[in-house]
């Protein structure tokens, strides 16, 4: 498989490519077989602005609103990030690791940067996210899964409980389970349950 399915050297034909300096190799031993799903929104709250684009590459202007002075030197990056209206964009290759779940670790291994790949959705925390986003993920979690062995879907909160808490509790796992039983994934949402308060102030995607 290769071109022929939309992928060409890990990256989706069906995304927007924008790509981010922030990533570097994966191990040459790492088996990709974890999804995370994270959200964020630039400014908080607030959708539709190219930020979160800029922030990924280095490109956000401090200065642009108040809150952007503390996050603006963050060298921080996704795969992919799915906007509010079903519009996907592409910032590393999949082949390659992006910065994006931080100090983090799933089912006894560290450092889910080098065996997962991130995916952002454009949203507050905690509050519910568009239809169009899901329907998104969905087509992109099996087109992944054609071409990386996957076998786990969870949320930033699941990887790094007590530092982060996204995609939250308005992320519906339920729209993800037909997929998952169609290519044999396994939903962290069915195995835990996060409840550790999140650290105040913590960077939106680090």
């Amino acid at each position: 498989m290769g071109e022929a399915d939309g992928w060409a050297d890990g990256w989706w034909a069906v995304a927007g490519r924008r790509p981010s300096p922030n990533a570097d190799a994966r191990p040459v031993d790492a088996v990709v077989d974890l999804l995370v799903v994270h959200s964020i929104s630039l400014p908080p709250g607030e959708y539709g602005s190219d930020d979160v684009e800029r922030l990924f590459m280095n490109r956000l202007d401090p200065q642009a609103h108040p809150y952007f002075e503390a996050i603006a030197s963050l060298r921080v990056s996704s795969h992919f990030l799915i906007r509010r209206d079903g519009a996907m964009l592409q910032f590393v290759s999949c082949h390659d690791r992006a910065w994006h779940a931080g100090v983090s670790s799933w089912r006894g291994r560290t450092a889910c940067n080098d065996y997962s790949v991130g995916v952002e959705l454009e949203g507050l925390e905690g509050t519910p996210f568009a239809g169009v986003q899901y329907d998104a993920l969905v087509r992109l979690a099996g087109a992944i899964c054609t071409r990386y062995p996957l076998a786990w879907v969870a949320g930033h909160e699941h990887v790094a409980p007590g530092r982060k808490g996204d995609p939250g509790r308005g992320f519906d796992w339920n729209r993800l389970r037909g997929m998952a039983r169609k290519h044999s994934l396994q939903l962290a949402a069915d195995v835990c349950d996060p409840t550790a308060e999140v650290a105040e102030n913590d960077p939106p995607v680090a």
